[in-house]
């Protein structure tokens, strides 16, 4: 089949553009208008039935919600705004993104003045005298910056950005677009020519057959397998290779923290996520293990407790990883086999060297039910704890008996973070989001409006402090406006937890503010609770409104993250 031009009339510069999102499959952007950037918005304006616009109240809820996009479905989620303010509000989002290789393209642009460069120009990031250097500050938190300055480079750059968003280990690139970049037209005599944009995405290849034989021939010697799955398992939607690989080997799964939610931790093969605040028998099935899969993940030091031998121990265990990016295998530690590559495609041809084998299954969930029964999984007593103010595992045990197994929870960060992994069960493959990649508070709540917007038959609930709840209440706004019906649960413990427990009450404390008050305010339902008796009605009451709902719990500052810090962290 011939290649196909882009275009058979001349368009706007801008149409163009969103044509080659449209091309790309992407089915929404994120952003607020600013610069040279609202070229690109009116020409949304002429796309709504193919590419919906959420504008957002502030760039940090834009970059939250683009990264949150591109990790649930592959392709780039987009932030559209004006550089200074894409790059200074919305960098929350292009930071995890970046640590956490979710594909995102920042449209924004230089706000340069052409006819009054050397005048002391009025916001431009061209880098030249008296300006900021646009391209020199994206540089350092993207993969790729590209320019744009003349009409066929504006649609140019947009199809090579989302090309290099997406291949390899995916991540944030920026385009930014010059005066000259949005402006104009296009059409199919412009020169370079344009083509149709299909070609420049990225597709997954086979995993190389030599690689995958001597990984596969380790892995069947181990007598006690484990499987670590990361957050590179979300990222290739390979839920379904990981459960059907895990069967067939019969090996026990942890998952890192960012991997948290790529396995259902109610599978009799799983155990939790592991590490520093781990849960103790996913530590136990990892310390004990004589061969480790490793599945999309840097093991980082959270992962594996400062790197102690105790957990992880090249000399006494063989390590296989799995990972698209080259530099991640044998990073921390040296892998004996690795496979370079997607890893949904690495799962799925490794899983063909596993036939069905049913002694092989039974033998790996009987070693997971014995270390469930002597560690405890999910069974802590401060689930049912009567104290009041309300323990946090209180409030984590109700999510759990009125949430639906489909839900999606997403997480801010700090203390109730860490909580919130540790006493959390999933009961489905992608239903737990957090920002483990950079840690920012005030991610929960963009975070849950992006999943919601992704999967709007799932309930979605973001769970934050009362600190992050502050940081980005202005989502709330955003809800009412988009009808975007999250419920957010806010653990009110008036301080910054982690802080707090952390070195002491200085500059950690808030005043008690009732934060369902302020949500009705914002044309939200709220709902205070102060009794644990009280919190399965107001999830229900909340579930059953249909609205963006806030559930404010006032909660306990006697349990703390160092309850559930692993004794191998010490």
């Amino acid at each position: 089949m011939s290649t196909e031009l882009l275009l058979s009339d001349q368009v706007r510069t801008a149409d163009a553009v969103i044509q080659v999102l449209e091309e790309a499959g992407i089915t929404m952007v994120f952003g607020i208008a600013g610069g040279h950037t609202g070229r690109l918005f009116m020409a949304l304006s002429n796309h709504q039935n193919a590419v919906r616009t959420v504008l957002v109240r502030e760039e940090s809820l834009g970059g939250v919600m683009a990264e949150v996009y591109g990790r649930l479905t592959g392709r780039p989620g987009v932030l559209i705004g004006q550089g200074p303010w894409v790059l200074g509000n919305g960098l929350i989002g292009t930071l995890e993104a970046h640590l956490s290789s979710s594909p995102m393209l920042l449209l924004t642009d230089f706000s340069d003045n052409p006819a009054h460069n050397l005048h002391g120009p009025y916001q431009a990031g061209t880098g030249g005298w008296g300006t900021w250097n646009a391209r020199q500050a994206f540089a350092g938190v993207t993969k790729q910056v590209f320019e744009a300055h003349e009409p066929t480079a504006g649609v140019q750059a947009t199809q090579f950005a989302i090309k290099h968003a997406t291949t390899g280990a995916p991540g944030p690139v920026a385009v930014l677009y010059a005066s000259g970049g949005l402006s104009g037209h296009v059409g199919p005599d412009s020169v370079p020519r344009l083509y149709r944009t299909p070609p420049y995405l990225n597709a997954p290849r086979s995993a190389d057959a030599a690689e995958v034989l001597a990984a596969a021939t380790l892995l069947s010697s181990a007598e006690r397998p484990v499987i670590i799955a990361g957050n590179g398992v979300r990222i290739s939607q390979a839920f379904d290779e990981l459960e059907a690989l895990a069967e067939a080997w019969g090996a026990p799964v942890v998952t890192t923290a960012s991997g948290k939610g790529t396995f259902r931790e109610n599978h009799p093969l799983a155990l939790g996520v592991f590490g520093t605040f781990g849960i103790a028998a996913a530590n136990a099935a990892v310390a004990e293990a004589d061969v480790v899969l490793a599945v999309g993940t840097k093991l980082g030091i959270s992962d594996t407790a400062r790197a102690n031998p105790e957990l992880l121990d090249p000399t006494r265990q063989q390590f296989v990883q799995i990972d698209i990016e080259p530099r991640n295998a044998s990073w921390t530690f040296p892998a004996d086999r690795v496979i370079h590559g997607d890893a949904a495609v690495a799962l799925r041809d490794l899983g063909k060297a596993f036939g069905p084998d049913a002694g092989r299954r039974q033998k790996g969930e009987a070693r997971v039910a014995g270390l469930r029964k002597q560690h405890g999984y999910f069974s802590a007593p401060e689930y049912a704890s009567p104290e009041v103010p309300i323990f946090p595992q209180r409030v984590i045990a109700a999510l759990r008996n009125v949430l639906p197994d489909d839900a999606i929870v997403t997480c801010d960060a700090g203390e109730n973070r860490i909580l919130m992994t540790h006493f959390y069960q999933t009961r489905c493959a992608n239903g737990f989001l957090q920002a483990a990649g950079s840690g920012p508070m005030g991610f929960g709540i963009p975070a849950a409006l992006a999943a919601k917007l992704v999967h709007p038959d799932r309930a979605v609930v973001a769970v934050c402090g009362d600190g992050g709840f502050a940081m980005t209440m202005n989502g709330m706004m955003t809800a009412v406006e988009q009808n975007i019906p999250i419920v957010n649960v806010v653990f009110n413990n008036h301080a910054l937890g982690w802080v707090l427990h952390g070195g002491g009450p200085f500059a950690a404390e808030f005043n008690d503010f009732d934060h369902a008050e302020i949500a009705r305010a914002m044309h939200c339902h709220g709902i205070r609770v102060e009794r644990p008796e009280d919190l399965e009605p107001a999830l229900r009451e909340a579930l059953a409104s249909g609205r963006p709902t806030v559930v404010d719990v006032v909660t306990s500052l006697k349990v703390s993250y160092r309850d559930v810090t692993s004794p191998l962290a010490g």
